[in-house]
C-alpha cells in the first residue's frame, strides 16, 4: 500500500482522493498519536475555553484548525474537527489563515497539535491536510508512520459523554499572529510602494493589513477569494500578473504568495524576477550583518542555482545543502543549530522567529532590507549572478520506474558529460504530484533548454 503522507502532508483531489471519511480517520489517528491521556494543560492565559477547567478535572487536550479559502476546505474542516473531537480533543477553529499562522498559533495557544487544510499552490479542485505537533513543529517520518499505522489498526473505543471534545470558533487568534509579524520586522517599510499578489488565498486579508501597518503603501491583486479562484492565474506560480501590476503602478517591488502563504517570491521595480535563491542570499547577508546568522551558515536545497553558491562564498557565508522540501531544511537546521534556510520555490525559514516557512515574515524582512538600504531591489539582487536554469515538469505514470530506468540514467550521464564543470543536471520526483522534474543549469539558456528537453523526452517514454 503506498504511503499516505507525501512531502508536505496528505494531498489529493478533494472528495475523490481526499474524502471527508479519510479526513476524519486521519484526524482521529493523529489525535491519538500526538496526545496523551493526561497531556499538559493549556495555560489559563491562552486557553480559549477556560471556564470548563475547574476543580480537579483532568486537563483537556487542544487542537487548532486553519484552512485556505478553497470551497472543499469547509467540508474537510468539518470532518477533521469531528475526528479530533471524537478522540477527546477540544478544537478551536481559526478560520481562513496562512499555514505559518496556524503553526505559530499551535505554539502560542499551547495546542497539542495544529491542522492546516490546504493544497498550497495546487489548483482549486485539490486539497490537503498538514499536521503540526505541539510547538508548531512539522511531523517527522516516524510520527507520520505511526499515524498511518493507527489508521490501519482495528477500531478502538472512543470517548463518550463528557470526554468527547468540544468545538469552538476563535474570534481573535489571528491578532496574535499579526502582532508577532510586526514585532519581528527589523525596519519600517515607510516610503515603499508594494504590490502584493495574495493568489486569492489564505493571506488575502492579513498580508495587505500587515504590510500597511509596517509602513508600506500597498496595492492588492489576487485578494478576492470566492472559494473557486485560489491560485487561478495569480500567485507565486504566475508572476506575469504581478509583474504587469508593478510596472503599471510604478511600485518599488511586488510580493507574490501562494494559496496558503508559506511562500514568497518577488518582482523588482524594473519588472525582473527575484527568485528564492536571490531572496535567500539577501536575507542571509542581512542577518549576517545584524549578527543573527548562526555560524555564518545558510541552508539551501539541491535546486539552488550555482550562482547562489558563488555569491555566498564571496560573502563568506557557508552553505549546507538538503533535499527539496522545507521539512528537510528544518531537519538540517535543527541538527546544526542554523537560523536561516530556504529554497528556490519561495519557502524560507527563520528559526528564531518561526517553526515553518512563512511567506509574510519573509516579505517583511525582504522589504525591510530594501527600505534600510535605500537602493532598488533589482540593484540589491545583483549579488547573485544566476546561471541559466531550465526546469521541465514531465507527467509520468510511475515515478519509481523512471528513477530505475537505465535509459534515463544514460540521458542524464550524457548531459552531465557535455556540461562538465559549467553546469549540472538534477532529476527528482515531485512529492505532491505525478511529475518528474528535470532541471538543467548551463552556461547558456539554449544549451540548458536543449539538454532538458532531451532528458524530458526520455523520461516521458520510460
Amino acid at each position: 500500500m503506498p504511503r499516505l503522507f507525501g512531502t508536505d502532508g496528505v494531498r489529493g483531489l478533494a472528495n475523490a482522493d481526499l474524502t471527508p471519511e479519510l479526513a476524519l480517520r486521519l484526524a482521529t489517528s493523529a489525535a491519538r498519536v500526538l496526545t496523551a491521556p493526561r497531556a499538559a494543560a493549556v495555560s489559563p492565559a491562552t486557553d480559549p475555553v477556560p471556564a470548563r477547567r475547574t476543580g480537579a478535572a483532568p486537563p483537556r487536550r487542544l487542537a487548532v484548525i486553519g484552512r485556505d479559502p478553497r470551497a472543499s476546505g469547509e467540508m474537510l474542516e468539518a470532518a477533521v474537527a469531528a475526528g479530533l473531537a471524537s478522540a477527546g480533543v477540544d478544537v478551536v477553529l481559526l478560520g481562513v489563515l496562512p499555514t505559518p499562522a496556524v503553526a505559530f498559533l499551535t505554539a502560542e495557544l499551547g495546542a497539542a497539535l495544529g491542522v492546516v487544510i490546504s493544497a498550497s499552490h495546487n489548483a482549486m479542485p485539490d486539497n490537503g491536510i498538514k499536521i503540526f505537533a505541539a510547538g508548531g513543529l512539522k511531523l517527522d517520518d516516524a510520527v507520520e508512520d505511526a499515524i498511518e499505522a493507527d489508521m490501519a489498526a482495528p477500531s478502538v473505543p472512543l470517548p463518550t459523554g463528557a470526554e468527547v471534545g468540544r468545538i469552538r470558533t476563535s474570534a481573535d487568534a489571528d491578532r496574535r499572529y499579526v502582532d508577532h509579524l510586526l514585532i519581528s520586522t527589523p525596519h519600517s517599510l515607510t516610503g515603499l510602494k508594494v504590490v502584493v499578489d495574495c493568489a486569492h488565498g489564505a493571506a488575502s486579508v492579513l498580508a495587505p493589513e500587515v504590510y500597511r501597518r509596517a509602513g508600506a503603501t500597498v496595492i492588492v491583486i489576487g485578494g478576492d477569494p470566492d472559494g473557486l479562484n485560489i491560485n487561478a492565474g495569480v500567485g507565486s506560480t504566475h508572476l506575469d500578473v504581478l509583474r504587469a501590476a508593478v510596472l503599471e503602478h510604478g511600485a518599488d517591488l511586488g510580493i507574490a504568495h501562494d494559496g496558503d502563504a508559506d511562500r514568497c517570491l518577488a518582482i523588482a521595480a524594473d519588472g525582473s524576477d527575484v527568485d528564492g535563491d536571490v531572496i535567500l542570499a539577501l536575507l542571509a547577508i542581512a542577518m549576517r550583518d545584524r549578527g543573527e546568522l548562526a555560524n555564518d551558515t545558510v541552508v539551501s536545497t539541491v535546486m539552488a542555482n550555482i550562482g547562489f553558491h558563488r555569491a555566498m562564498a564571496a560573502a563568506g557565508i557557508a552553505v549546507r545543502t538538503t533535499a527539496v522540501g522545507d521539512r528537510y531544511l528544518l531537519q538540517e537546521m535543527a541538527a546544526g543549530g542554523y537560523s536561516l534556510g530556504g529554497e528556490q520555490s519561495g519557502h524560507f525559514i527563520m528559526t528564531d522567529l518561526a517553526t515553518t516557512g512563512d511567506g509574510l515574515l519573509t516579505a517583511l524582512h525582504l522589504m525591510a532590507g530594501v527600505a534600510a538600504a535605500r537602493r532598488p531591489l533589482a540593484e540589491l539582487a545583483t549579488v547573485v549572478t544566476r546561471f541559466p536554469q531550465v526546469l521541465l515538469n514531465v507527467k509520468v505514470g510511475d515515478k519509481a520506474a523512471v528513477a530505475a530506468s537505465p535509459a534515463v540514467a544514460q540521458a542524464v550521464a550524457s548531459a552531465e558529460q557535455e556540461l562538465g564543470e559549467a553546469g549540472r543536471v538534477l532529476l527528482r520526483p515531485s512529492g505532491t504530484e505525478p511529475l518528474v522534474r528535470v532541471m538543467v543549469e548551463a552556461a547558456t539558456t539554449l544549451q540548458a533548454s536543449m539538454l532538458a528537453e532531451q532528458i524530458a523526452e526520455v523520461v516521458a517514454a520510460s
